[in-house]
């Protein structure tokens, strides 16, 4: 499949990257299906909406950043995703011009089903992690618990 994309141009993805988010992601209700693009350079991904160009984030591996990032995924959440054995857990990141100033969302995780292909931003409760923790901060000073 051909897709549209505000910054790539057109992209050829498969299937098997075009995940299912059935409530949408917050703020984009309506926009239920997205393709996980890897970047060629670097732990991140595109998650770009299948339907509208310009409708894309930009993830990173959260424990790439904040090595000691846990979170317990409630079980209808699991339930709710069919996650069974494999998950893939991804955050959106947002980057600025002064790239010391980007940040990552720990707070809400983008959760992954890779065998039934569905997905699903989680709001984390009862935690302290929060929207805007440093991209860059030093891994050896933060656990990512305070970080930001």
């Amino acid at each position: 499949m051909i897709i549209e994309t505000y910054t790539m141009g057109k992209l050829e993805v498969s299937e098997n990257q075009i995940y299912h988010f059935s409530k949408g992601i917050p703020g984009f209700d309506d926009e239920v299906d997205f393709a996980l693009v890897a970047m060629p350079d670097g732990p991140f991904w595109v998650l770009q909406s299948i339907h509208q160009q310009a409708l894309s984030f930009l993830l990173g591996d959260p424990f790439m950043f904040y090595p000691s990032y846990e979170f317990e995924l409630p079980d209808d959440e699991a339930e709710e995703l069919a996650i069974e054995s494999e998950v893939l857990v991804r955050c959106i990141l947002t980057l600025k011009e002064d790239v010391e100033a980007s940040t990552i969302n720990l707070l809400a995780p983008i959760v992954l089903n890779p065998i039934g292909l569905t997905g699903k931003q989680i709001v984390l409760h009862r935690t302290p992690y929060h929207t805007k923790h440093s991209l860059l901060q030093e891994q050896t000073i933060t656990d990512g618990k305070d970080g930001g």
